[in-house]
């Protein structure tokens, strides 16, 4: 499948969509993500732990350190309007190659 087709997938969606590498640099982000965050396609590039408060900063690290024990994914927020998972993204041999936070509805929404 070509990159056209894939950020064509990913652009549909009506979620964020950032992928982190291993690093924590944003490397993608869907054309809903980009609009989501305030900061838009300056986050490319960025280290997405900067863009937290210490805790959360703490919360991913620690779930990212999980992820290469074999966590494929772990709910990070849960509120009224949505919840966000923080989720591993793995090459064809399981190796870690960075995470997305994925969002969803909560139920009933």
């Amino acid at each position: 499948m070509n990159e056209q087709i894939k950020d064509a997938i990913l652009n549909s969606m009506k979620d964020p969509v950032v992928f982190c590498d291993v690093d924590h640099i944003v490397r993608y982000m869907n054309k809903t993500g980009i609009a989501h965050y305030k900061e838009g396609e300056a986050l490319l590039g960025q280290s997405v732990l900067e863009c937290h408060n210490d805790a959360s900063q703490k919360q991913m690290l620690e779930i990212f350190a999980e992820m290469k024990e074999g966590l494929e994914e772990r709910l990070i927020t849960d509120n009224k309007k949505y919840r966000i998972y923080m989720r591993a993204i793995r090459d064809a041999d399981g190796s870690l190659l960075g995470y997305i936070e994925r969002y969803e509805p909560p139920f009933g929404a």
